[in-house]
């Protein structure tokens, strides 16, 4: 095969199996959909913020919410999960990639019911600190099979090229993969928000793995793609469900993931930056309030609430969001193509 026909038979595997996990998807969201509206399992807003102290501005934006469907994240990673074992198995590419998904997910369906169930500080499912504590477990048990089993250690600076860095693999591996697993949780905060920004960016890492010759990669990254369009189909406003911690843990964990396996770590925050804004928004107001006698930098945190709560309609922030994420995308791989 020469290599003009493997890059149309990678492409083609890509595009052939986004579209089959959106249509598989969007089948089976009917039946998924009389699951969750049969056994009540709404969504609990939480009434606390960060610091479990009252958080009225958020409670009174999101308060009408209350009791719509979530867990909707399961349509996401279970679709992919079951197209990939079945289509674009490969203990190279997807393995890692589809174990992250999967179990983030899994852990993410926990926090989910015990939200449901009233579970936890103000009926919000697990503390902010167990979540922390959850995120880092996982990026440990990441960065040790990169690092000993796979013997990464070289972080490539675009504009300079590879440079090893050796143990200090381990902790920018923990830090990027939680931070990003976190900053995903902070932004599924209004109808269709993350779904839109995610899919932006899972685009560009399926072109970066293309480029890289990293057909089952690449292919992943579409059929995340094609299940979270269907998912995003039924999430825009007004949703009929919610994403839930199921699929946004699952969602942060494999985008970090999947930067370290195309080596692109340091264009990241570029190709996610909508996503990377709401967790530093979310990170500035906790510091702000315990720095300075509980002050705020925003109205509410992250930064779509204090857009809230300036007055801005739900459906305006979400696709503008949106459309900083696609640009972002595209800037990210046009840093990732210079620097090559």
């Amino acid at each position: 095969m020469s290599l003009l026909e493997a890059s149309h038979f990678a492409l083609a595997k890509t595009f052939w199996l986004a579209s089959l996990s959106f249509l598989v998807a969007f089948l089976w969201t009917p039946l998924f959909t009389d699951f969750l509206y049969k056994n009540r399992l709404g969504k609990k807003i939480r009434q606390t913020g960060f610091d479990e102290k009252k958080a009225p501005i958020f409670y009174a934006l999101h308060k009408h919410k209350e009791n719509t469907p979530t867990m909707g994240g399961l349509l996401i990673w279970i679709t992919t999960a079951v197209v990939t074992l079945l289509m674009n198995l490969s203990r190279a590419q997807t393995w890692l990639p589809l174990f992250a998904l999967v179990a983030t997910g899994i852990v993410g369906a926990i926090d989910d019911i015990m939200n449901i169930n009233g579970i936890g500080p103000n009926r919000g499912g697990l503390r902010f600190r167990w979540k922390l504590i959850i995120y880092a477990l996982i990026a440990m048990v990441g960065a040790w099979w990169f690092y000993y089993k796979l013997g990464w250690n070289v972080l490539s600076i675009p504009g300079i090229g590879p440079v090893e860095i050796g143990a200090w693999y381990i902790p920018l591996f923990i830090l990027v993969i939680v931070f990003t697993t976190f900053s995903a949780n902070e932004a599924d905060g209004l109808d269709g928000l993350l779904a839109g920004m995610m899919a932006s960016s899972f685009a560009a890492f399926g072109m970066i793995a293309l480029i890289q010759g990293k057909t089952e990669l690449a292919a992943f990254c579409g059929t995340i793609l094609g299940s979270l369009l269907a998912f995003l189909w039924f999430n825009i406003y007004p949703a009929r469900f919610f994403m839930g911690d199921t699929g946004a843990m699952a969602l942060g964990m494999t985008l970090g993931i999947l930067a370290f396996l195309t080596d692109t770590v340091l264009i990241l925050p570029i190709i996610a930056l909508m996503l990377y804004v709401e967790g530093f928004s979310a990170v500035i107001q906790i510091a702000s309030k315990k720095l300075r006698n509980g002050k705020k930098v925003f109205l509410s945190a992250p930064i779509h609430h204090h857009y809230q709560a300036i007055g801005w309609e739900e459906p305006k922030i979400t696709m503008r969001f949106w459309v900083v994420s696609a640009v972002a995308a595209m800037l990210g791989l046009f840093v990732y193509l210079v620097s090559r």
